[in-house]
């Protein structure tokens, strides 16, 4: 059976829900949700959903330097959007965080998403 690890770092927000931050299995990152939480003061980030998807990509940034991956180890994304008016924004964060690395991605526009922010993201990545 393989070894499931939970990750928790103070570097990004704790599980709002019965859920881990990440968990690593078999050399594989699989990273919850994240929103714009501002880890040091547990409030939302306020603005745009440039702003948000900044925090949001940060807050992933330190989850998966917890588990032994980085943005440049994720192998997929999905990013969940309120409105999918603000994909160009939202990607253009996005875009500069990655850098040249292209994970595959899914981009989807929901109905509502946690504490009414305009954008979730979760990853799974590669440890190393």
């Amino acid at each position: 059976m393989a070894q499931l690890t939970t990750i928790h770092t103070d570097g990004a927000p704790g599980a709002l829900g019965p859920y881990s931050q990440a968990i690593v299995t078999d050399g594989w990152i699989f990273a919850s949700g994240q929103i714009a939480i501002d880890p040091a003061t547990g409030d939302l980030v306020d603005g745009d959903v440039s702003e948000q998807a900044d925090q949001v990509l940060r807050n992933l940034a330190a989850v998966l330097d917890a588990a032994g991956g980085s943005l440049q180890t994720v192998v997929k994304t999905t990013v969940f959007l309120s409105d999918m008016g603000l994909f160009a924004d939202m990607n253009a964060v996005y875009a500069r965080h990655f850098g040249d690395h292209r994970p595959a991605r899914a981009t989807v526009g929901v109905g509502g998403l946690p504490q009414g922010v305009d954008v979730e993201i979760e990853v799974v990545a590669r440890v190393g």
